[in-house]
């Protein structure tokens, strides 16, 4: 007896039942972060107007360019804090 290639796997079906287990998986800013789903491993990203949507290679490019900004942002701004506490 062949399985149905289409029929959902035990997780996917949990999910699609009791909704989806989403974790932080990575803090891209303060505010934009990636999320997975623990059951599934379906991941999301929160897009510029603050909605959910799919992680796809665009928005894991736009998440990682925003990343490196934002850590060299906060770089600098730790460096002028430590700077003008020393005057």
């Amino acid at each position: 007896m062949k399985k149905n290639p289409q029929a959902p796997a035990p997780m996917k079906l949990y999910c699609s039942l009791f909704g989806h287990n989403y974790t932080i998986s990575k803090n891209v800013t303060s505010h934009i972060k990636e999320y997975t789903c623990k059951c599934c491993k379906r991941q999301l990203t929160i897009n510029g107007n603050g909605d959910l949507i799919e992680l796809t290679p665009k928005f894991k490019e736009i998440n990682s360019i925003l990343e490196a900004m934002y850590m060299r942002r906060m770089e600098r701004t730790q460096e002028k804090s430590l700077s003008s506490s020393i005057y």
